[in-house]
C-alpha cells in the first residue's frame, strides 16, 4: 500500500495509522519466522515462560493476549517440540504449570533474533532514539502494560 494514496481523512487518524503500521509489521515477523517454522504467538509463549514462569495455562493466555482454547494447541504443540514441560502446581494438584526446558530457550533465542531483525527492518526509517520514543508512546497509549491484544 502506497501511503501517499490513502485519503487524508485515514491518513491524519493515529489508530488507523497504526492498524497500517501493526499490518505491516506483522507481515515483517510472519516472513522472517517462516524460514524457522515459528509463529508470533511460540515466540510469545516461550518469552512469557522464560521471564514469569513457571506458570498455569489459564495464567499464560492471559499475560500474552491469547483464548485459552488457542494456548491449550499451543501448549501442546511446544510440549510435543520438547520446549515445555507440564508439571503438578504443588499448591493445587489439579492444575499444572508449564516451564521452559533448555530446547525452549534456544528456540526462543532462534525466534528472538528473526523478530529482532523483522523489528529492525519494519522500523528502518526511524533512529534509535526515534524507536524508544515509538514504543514509549505506544505504552503509553496501551495504559504500559494493559491488556495485551495479540501476541508480538
Amino acid at each position: 500500500m502506497n501511503l501517499d494514496e490513502a485519503p487524508e481523512r485515514l491518513r491524519t487518524l493515529p489508530s488507523w495509522l497504526l492498524a497500517q503500521a501493526a499490518l505491516h509489521a506483522r507481515r515483517e515477523v510472519a516472513s522472517a519466522l517462516t524460514g524457522v517454522d515459528g509463529h508470533r504467538s511460540e515466540f510469545a509463549a516461550l518469552a512469557c515462560l522464560d521471564e514469569q514462569g513457571p506458570i498455569s495455562q489459564v495464567e499464560l493466555a492471559g499475560r500474552i493476549g491469547l483464548d485459552r482454547s488457542d494456548v491449550v494447541r499451543l501448549v501442546d504443540r511446544l510440549a510435543d517440540a520438547g520446549c515445555v514441560v507440564r508439571e503438578p502446581d504443588p499448591a493445587d494438584r489439579r492444575r499444572n504449570l508449564l516451564t521452559l526446558t533448555a530446547d525452549g530457550r534456544r528456540r526462543l533465542d532462534e525466534l528472538d533474533e528473526r523478530i529482532r531483525g523483522a523489528q529492525a527492518e519494519t522500523l528502518s526509517a526511524l533512529t534509535d532514539a526515534e524507536r524508544e520514543q515509538l514504543v514509549s508512546l505506544l505504552r503509553s497509549v496501551l495504559g504500559d502494560g494493559g491488556s495485551p491484544r495479540r501476541a508480538v
